[in-house]
C-alpha cells in the first residue's frame, strides 16, 4: 500500500508499505479520507517525542471495513473512529471519561495512522455513522468533537448562558474555526476570532460568520469577554487569554503550541477567573459530534480543502509556510 510517512523533521515522504496484519478483534479500514491535525504539524517539525520518525501519522480519519476480525463488522461497512485505543478498564475509563485513560494509546502516534491507503484498528474503537454521511463531514469527527467537548466544558462553568456571553476565540485552525461554528450555532452572543494569517481571516469571515481580528494590529481588548478560548496555545496567546477575560469569566485552553509557559497568576486569583484545561474528547462526543455534523450543524464544510494523499508532503508544506487558506486539509488516498 501507499503511505505517506514521517521521515525527518520538516520532512515526509510517500512510500510503499505492507498492507495491515489483520489481527483479532481488530479490522482493516480502506481510508476514504484523512485529515492533518495541528498534533501531525507538530510532530512534521520534530517537536513531539512521543512520535518518531518512520511513523505513519494521521488520526482523523473515515473508512470502509476491507477485512474484520471482529464479529459484527461486516466489510464494506464505512466508519469513523475513536483515535484514542483506550483500556476500557480504569476509572476514568469506567466513568465514561476514557479521554484520560491511563493506559491508552493512539492512532497515528502508538500504531501507525491513516496517512495511507490501509490502516488496522481496534473494532471497539469504530465510530457508527449514517453511511451515506460525505467522507469530507466523517473525516471532521475528531477535530469536530474536541470542540464539542471543549465548549460542553466551557458551558458547565458558565455562570449565564452561552447566547448571553461574548467569546474570543485565539486562532484560526481546524479547532477554532470548527468552535467559531459550533458558537454561531449555539447561539453566542458575539464571537470574535484572532488570527494572524490573513487568508484564514477571510475563511473565518465568510464561512463561520464570526467577526475577526489581527491581534498584532488590533490587540483584542482586555477584561472584555465571557469566555476566552485559546486554540493555539503559546505563550503570548496565553497572556492574550487571561489579559481579555471579564472577572468571573472562563478560559479554555486547548492548542499546546508552547508545552509551558507563565500566566498573570495574579488576574486569575482576583478576578475569579475559571482557567479549564480540555483534552480530545470521549467517545459519547464523537457520537454526538456525527449526529450533529449529519444534521448539518457545522455547516457546508466548503471551507475544508481535498488533496490526493500523493501530494501530501507538499500540503504539509503550504501548511507551514501559511500559504493555505483552508483551516482544515484532507489528504484522499
Amino acid at each position: 500500500m501507499k503511505a505517506l510517512v514521517y521521515t525527518a523533521p520538516n520532512e515526509a515522504q510517500l512510500h510503499e508499505l505492507p498492507d495491515p496484519a489483520l489481527v483479532p478483534g481488530e479490522v482493516v479500514l480502506r481510508i476514504e479520507a484523512v485529515g492533518i491535525c495541528g498534533s501531525d504539524m507538530h510532530a512534521w517539525h520534530g517537536h513531539d517525542p512521543r512520535r518518531k520518525p518512520g511513523l505513519v501519522l494521521g488520526h482523523e480519519f473515515v473508512g470502509r471495513i476491507a477485512e474484520s476480525a471482529a464479529p459484527g463488522f461486516e466489510p464494506g461497512t464505512r466508519f469513523t473512529g475513536n483515535p484514542l485505543i483506550t483500556c476500557g478498564r480504569c476509572e476514568y475509563c469506567v466513568q465514561g471519561r476514557n479521554n484520560l485513560c491511563s493506559d491508552r494509546g493512539m492512532v497515528g502516534m502508538t500504531r501507525a495512522g491513516a496517512f495511507a491507503e490501509y490502516m488496522s484498528i481496534p473494532a471497539a474503537s469504530l465510530i457508527a455513522m449514517p453511511q451515506d454521511l460525505s467522507a469530507r463531514a466523517a473525516a471532521l469527527t475528531e477535530p469536530a468533537a474536541t470542540a464539542w467537548h471543549a465548549l460542553n466544558l466551557v458551558m458547565r462553568a458558565l455562570v449565564r448562558p452561552i447566547h448571553e456571553c461574548s467569546v474570543l476565540v485565539i486562532g484560526g485552525g481546524a479547532i477554532g474555526m470548527l468552535s467559531a461554528l459550533l458558537l454561531r450555532r449555539l447561539g453566542a452572543a458575539r464571537v470574535l476570532l484572532a488570527e494572524l494569517n490573513a487568508l484564514r481571516r477571510d475563511a473565518v469571515a465568510r464561512h463561520a460568520g464570526a467577526e475577526v481580528t489581527d491581534p498584532r494590529a488590533q490587540p483584542p481588548a482586555e477584561s472584555a469577554f465571557d469566555v476566552v478560548i485559546d486554540a493555539v496555545g503559546a505563550k503570548a496567546t496565553r497572556h492574550q487569554a487571561i489579559a481579555a477575560v471579564k472577572p468571573g469569566g472562563v478560559v479554555m485552553h486547548v492548542g499546546l503550541q508552547d508545552w509551558a509557559s507563565e500566566i498573570d497568576m495574579r488576574k486569575l486569583t482576583l478576578a475569579e477567573v475559571t482557567l479549564l484545561g480540555t483534552y480530545t474528547y470521549t467517545t459519547a462526543d464523537l457520537r454526538a459530534t456525527v449526529a450533529a455534523l449529519a444534521r448539518g450543524a457545522f455547516g457546508d464544510l466548503a471551507w475544508v480543502e481535498e488533496r490526493p494523499l500523493a501530494e501530501g508532503a507538499q500540503a504539509f508544506v503550504d501548511l507551514d509556510q501559511g500559504r493555505c487558506a483552508s483551516a482544515k486539509v484532507l489528504l484522499l488516498p
